[in-house]
């Protein structure tokens, strides 16, 4: 069915749906006690895929200015275990290319300072942008000269004007939510030295599809990558890929490095390698992503079973992780306080407040060892390791992990 929407791409008309998650407020847009009081505003949640590029993506409903705010809720160093990633890439990217006393990273998207304050530790100068003031605050705390402000062709300029081209572009889990991808792009190539490198890491769109990490759609999320959309967008704008890695992180995700199409950096074989992946699943056509609506309906029956015996038989269950994925499946599946009383999370930013759409309070981890749960709902699924560790004590009075995604399981 043709819509009014067009690709954020290619602009060829978005007829495919690729999946439809009702209506729900932005997952990070979490309430005071004041604001539950009040209505809430609710936006249409669905993806299509574009029958040209294949390009999955999210209609542009909300403004980024009105998500990515001073009240932007997400802080990356409350993760250990994300805080460790960023060192070792850190680590192994200056070592990689060199990089020291005189060369500058530049990081869009970069929070709090959870990555670089490691190269801050290595001597590298570094520049951090990102438009929430709330996060920016806080890495600028540390140390790290930080713009406040949203990543485009016309900042990437002004930069350059100023003798601050870069020989390192980086961002981590900021490509999907940016809307107009091809501003941002083409900013990535003027920020760039001749032979500098850009590195952008995602979750990759097979490991969402095949894993049916549908939670991992939200309004933040403008779109969900394959090796081959991505590898089109960057050569529509002089840039080309060079190299890819795999990661466990987000349940499956991809680093691309990408450099100008003249610079010397060789193409490694990992490229074709991940493009053939791909081709093997047919993820150039539209019938892979027919189908997979009807996958989460089984994922929703499974849990709302689940929640309605233990309801049943008087257990308690707490959500771990007040997470954007978490509030994705908990205003789809209609879960609210009668089933989940309230939610525990590490981050001081949203402890005392309230989920978006199910008003789930949210509270410090001190809570388990008060309530004793019997059970534990992991909503950050992609933490799961570290979380399960952290609160292994748990099983000291019975009690026991749940994680949904990719499967329901009880450990």
């Amino acid at each position: 069915m043709e819509t009014k929407h067009r690709c954020l791409f290619c602009n060829s008309t978005l007829k495919h749906l690729f999946v439809d998650l009702a209506t729900c407020p932005p997952s990070n847009a979490f309430l005071t006690a004041a604001q539950c009081e009040e209505p809430e505003v609710f936006y249409p949640l669905r993806a299509y895929v574009c029958e040209k590029c294949f390009l999955v993506q999210s209609p542009f409903f909300k403004r980024p200015q009105e998500i990515f705010n001073y009240d932007y809720a997400y802080h990356s160093s409350w993760s250990p275990s994300w805080v460790e990633h960023a060192k070792q890439y850190i680590d192994a990217t200056c070592e990689r290319f060199g990089l020291d006393e005189h060369s500058l990273i530049v990081e869009i998207g970069s929070n709090d300072g959870y990555m670089l304050q490691h190269a801050l530790a290595r001597k590298v100068p570094c520049l951090g942008i990102d438009p929430s003031s709330g996060a920016a605050s806080i890495a600028q705390t540390k140390g790290i000269p930080t713009i406040t402000d949203f990543f485009t062709t016309a900042l990437a300029r002004k930069l350059v004007e100023q003798d601050k081209q870069a020989d390192l572009v980086c961002g981590i889990n900021v490509f999907a939510h940016v809307p107009d991808i091809n501003d941002f792009i083409e900013g990535m190539r003027v920020l760039l030295k001749p032979q500098g490198v850009v590195t952008m890491e995602f979750p990759h769109l097979l490991r969402l599809v095949e894993d049916v990490q549908f939670d991992t759609i939200y309004h933040e999320h403008y779109f969900y990558y394959t090796l081959h959309i991505v590898q089109k967008m960057l050569e529509a704008h002089g840039l080309r890929i060079f190299d890819v890695v795999q990661l466990p992180t987000h349940g499956g995700s991809l680093r691309i490095y990408g450099c100008r199409t003249n610079a010397g950096h060789t193409e490694q074989p990992a490229v074709q390698e991940i493009l053939e992946l791909e081709n093997s699943h047919n993820m150039q056509s539209l019938d892979y992503y027919l189908g997979f609506q009807q996958r989460i309906f089984t994922i929703r029956q499974n849990i709302m079973k689940f929640l309605l015996q233990t309801s049943s038989e008087g257990k308690i269950v707490m959500g771990y992780g007040a997470a954007a994925k978490g509030n994705t499946m908990i205003n789809y599946f209609g879960i609210r306080k009668d089933l989940l009383p309230n939610v525990v999370d590490a981050s001081p930013t949203k402890q005392g407040k309230f989920l978006p759409g199910s008003r789930i309070p949210v509270y410090a981890p001190s809570l388990i060892k008060k309530i004793k749960p019997d059970y534990l709902l992991i909503l950050p699924w992609n933490l799961k390791n570290e979380i399960m560790e952290q609160h292994k004590y748990i099983r000291e009075w019975g009690g026991r992990f749940v994680t949904i995604i990719p499967h329901f399981e009880i450990l």
